[in-house]
């Protein structure tokens, strides 16, 4: 099945998207619209299926996150859809998008987005609490999350006492936490050192052989 497809996606911000699209189709470069609107994502097309590990590369103000917050509803496309495990977003109303979110789309912020005045245990269960999962079951879901993205024994800490590193684990246990299908990532390890960012990404790819997630 196909996680997520895209078709002929557009996001333009300002005055007159609807003529900067026009003009784009018919050949303008984006630069040449700046007065009627600001194209951050210019006709995207492309499908990803279930348990493929999909990457978007692109310079600094490329799009990268404008798309990926498309993807999972925080902003409308202009123009073109959004099929999230079949579902058109554009079509969803406000609960049922919150369902889709809850149920299938998790995501990973690029400078962490945890609660601070909660402990680490706590931020790895807040996805579950949305979901109204019980307080127990939903604590000992993300100490066993915790322990497998390395932070075992970190749990009652505040995300402050942890090393930007450790913040982002705890940030991908949350995600892991809600044990949805698809795992968004909009440049979450960017902010981390080198070195971190690669045994970042090498521990993902390991839990990845076993999740399975998209």
């Amino acid at each position: 099945m196909t996680a997520v497809r895209a078709e002929h996606l557009y996001k333009v911000f300002g005055k007159k998207p609807g003529e900067v699209i026009r003009k784009l189709e018919a050949g303008a470069d984006r630069s040449e619209l700046t007065d009627l609107g600001t194209a951050a994502v210019i006709d995207v097309n492309f499908e990803v299926e279930e348990g493929e590990i999909f990457v978007v590369m692109g310079l600094s103000g490329s799009g990268k996150s404008t798309l990926i917050r498309m993807i999972n509803g925080l902003w409308k496309a202009t123009a073109g859809s959004v099929e999230v495990m079949g579902k058109n977003i554009a079509e969803l109303d406000g609960k049922s998008l919150r369902d889709l979110r809850a149920k299938h789309v998790s995501m990973v912020f690029q400078h962490f987005a945890l609660l601070p005045h909660r402990s680490v245990r706590e931020n790895a269960a807040y996805a579950l609490e949305i979901q109204g999962t019980p307080k127990a079951e939903r604590l000992a879901k993300a100490d066993e999350w915790l322990a497998k993205v390395g932070l075992d024994g970190w749990g009652d800490q505040l995300p402050g006492q942890l090393s930007g590193g450790m913040q982002q684990r705890v940030g991908l246990a949350r995600a892991l936490a809600a044990e949805t299908d698809i795992l968004l990532m909009d440049e979450a390890f960017s902010a981390l050192d080198p070195l971190i960012r690669t045994e970042m990404q090498d521990q993902l790819i390991e839990l990845q052989h076993d999740l399975k997630k998209t």
